[in-house]
């Protein structure tokens, strides 16, 4: 083949740390999700859905075949910390947590995860973060040790 050509669309699950509810104003979040779009095209990748709630964001992507996954999440996470702590001293504080989720989906499950990520606000009056992160993990066949996963 002359040219190469990818479809990597990932599901990206990250918190606050410690979950604190940083993200409860829904301003806030929107213009978190602006810029995180910004970040993932200057990262050569294309942003089909970001969502979250008042502790935690999904991101669902199609990641450049030029990039490498966990630098996006990186480049992410860094950015937007930086960013949010200029939005008010009630922001001074504001840290994701360490890890992330990471799942690969296919163009079956895509509009399953755009929906699943724009119900946020019903989905989480009756499951926590982490449950939800609880049930991606079993979903995909991923073992965690609890002691080490949650900051």
């Amino acid at each position: 083949m002359a040219q190469s050509v990818a479809q990597i669309y990932m599901h990206v699950v990250f918190s606050t740390k410690n979950r604190v509810p940083f993200l409860k104003h829904s301003d806030i979040r929107e213009q978190l999700f602006s810029y995180i779009a910004k970040i993932i095209y200057e990262n050569d990748s294309y942003p089909v859905c970001i969502g979250g709630y008042e502790d935690h964001i999904h991101i669902l992507l199609n990641l450049s075949k030029n990039i490498c996954f966990k630098n996006i999440v990186g480049d992410i996470k860094r950015s937007t910390s930086k960013w949010i702590k200029t939005k008010g001293d009630e922001y001074s504080n504001f840290y994701w947590q360490a890890g992330y989720g990471g799942f690969s989906i296919g163009q079956a499950q895509k509009q399953i995860t755009i929906d699943y990520i724009n119900n946020q606000s019903e989905h989480h009056k009756k499951v926590s973060f982490q449950d939800e992160l609880r049930l991606f993990m079993t979903k995909n066949k991923m073992e965690i040790d609890e002691r080490y996963f949650w900051d």
